[in-house]
């Protein structure tokens, strides 16, 4: 059977993956083939491991695919497509490094550790200024976006803050907010607000919803930079409406040259970091590889998705 891995793993999970294909699986890396090679590689597998430009599954979809292992958790980019085979994402597998990104960037906003590193950079000593403008994250009031995998581990790592959490989630029983119109009405007695939503909520957190937030709240965001209103974000930053924001996404990846996000004074930006963990490649791998079993068994893989319908 043919394997076709898009992914640009490292070399010791490429080893990893080489020792624990069954027998009579061949594998092919893209990143160890010429480039001229990747297409005519990726039509002949009969499994595919990675994230591959849409265009290619739109235009070029392998006749002979049995199963799809996508390496993320989200997959807006591939809505709407239809494949014969069975496809499944990560799941949760980044939910837990995400959370303790966010929650660790919004600590870092709230013990301004963002300014005192730079200080320490200059070998420049401050001190009690910068103690009196120290705020706590015990006992905020937070609004989560997404009552997802992130938002749900976003929510139980903020328990030990003993913090007021409400989850936003339009039909999940868990969520106290179940609209915009909600939404717009709790925000102003909202200290913190977390966006964790995917990339199929384009959008949501628009202007309107922005200017709701309190005066000198804070705005992060670990789900997809596309599903805020960054202009307006931006402005409401320049305007001190809002006392800073923490993002690990933007709408434009990589960040351009010059964008205001970048020297913006209270933003923190984690350069879509946040799903890091020990031996990440290896975890993604033992997903496939467990799927993989279950396909061989003639069994339905774990975290199935339906790209017609985004979820």
């Amino acid at each position: 059977m043919r394997l076709f891995v898009y992914s640009a793993l490292t070399d010791s999970a490429r080893s990893y993956l080489r020792r624990q294909l069954p027998p009579g699986f061949a594998v092919v890396f893209r990143t160890e083939q010429p480039a001229p090679e990747h297409l005519a590689a990726f039509q002949a597998a009969e499994l595919l491991l990675g994230n591959p430009p849409p265009a290619w599954l739109s235009e070029h979809q392998p006749p002979g695919l049995r199963f799809w292992q996508i390496d993320s958790a989200g997959f807006d980019q591939y809505a709407g497509l239809v494949l014969p085979c069975p496809v499944a994402n990560v799941g949760d597998y980044f939910a837990w490094p995400c959370a303790e990104t966010i929650v660790a960037g919004i600590l870092a906003q709230y013990r301004h550790l963002d300014e005192l590193a730079v200080l320490q950079s200059r070998q420049e000593w401050v001190g009690p200024p910068i103690r009196k403008r120290l705020r706590l994250l015990r006992g905020q009031r937070v609004i989560i976006l997404g009552a997802g995998a992130i938002g749900l581990a976003v929510q139980e790592q903020l328990r030990g803050f003993r913090c007021q959490v409400r989850l936003l989630a339009r039909t999940d029983a868990r969520a106290q907010l179940h609209s915009k119109d909600q939404l717009r009405a709790a925000l102003p007695d909202t200290d913190l607000v977390i966006n964790c939503l995917p990339g199929s909520a384009r959008g949501f957190f628009s202007a309107d919803l922005i200017e709701a937030m309190r005066p000198g709240s804070v705005y992060a965001s670990v789900g997809r930079g596309t599903t805020t209103d960054e202009p307006a974000l931006i402005r409401a930053l320049q305007a001190g409406h809002l006392g800073g924001a923490v993002l690990d996404v933007t709408a434009q990846e990589p960040l351009p040259p010059g964008h205001p996000l970048w020297t913006m004074p209270r933003v923190l930006l984690t350069q879509h970091s946040a799903g890091g963990q020990p031996r990440e490649d290896e975890g993604k791998i033992d997903i496939f590889l467990g799927n993989l079993e279950r396909v061989r068994r003639g069994e339905a893989p774990e975290n199935l998705v339906e790209l017609r319908r985004g979820y």
